[in-house]
């Protein structure tokens, strides 16, 4: 049953796990190539950010330039609560756009189990 309603999926997802804020500049480009190649297939693309970079966060017009041209690249940038935690990072203080998951290891690794392309950088 599973078999078929992937197949039945024909949309392409993308992951990429990142410890480092300035990646997510050709994480977007790369996007963005990817929706033009995929049309109509392109899927769901998720950016994943771990790590000490985190504390870069705080950063709000780096931040701004980086969510604006996510969001026009269809990239949804996700932040890993654990690191949140272990830099401690105000979970107040990063902007609203970025979605914090407990885990973004466990999360990466969830979406590869959906099927979706995954990589590190």
């Amino acid at each position: 049953m599973t078999q078929t309603s992937k197949q039945e999926d024909h949309s392409h997802n993308y992951v990429v796990l990142t410890k480092k804020i300035p990646q997510l500049q050709p994480i977007i480009l790369t996007a963005e190539a990817l929706v033009e190649e995929d049309g109509k297939s392109f899927g769901d693309f998720q950016a994943i950010i771990c790590g000490k970079t985190l504390e870069d966060l705080n950063d709000k017009e780096v931040m701004k330039r980086f969510i604006e041209k996510a969001e026009k690249a269809h990239v949804k940038i996700v932040v890993c609560g654990f690191s949140l935690k272990k830099f401690k990072v105000n979970k107040e203080c990063i902007p609203e756009e970025l979605e914090v998951v407990d885990n973004g290891i466990l999360h990466d690794f969830q979406l590869q189990k959906k099927g979706y392309l995954s990589i590190e950088l």
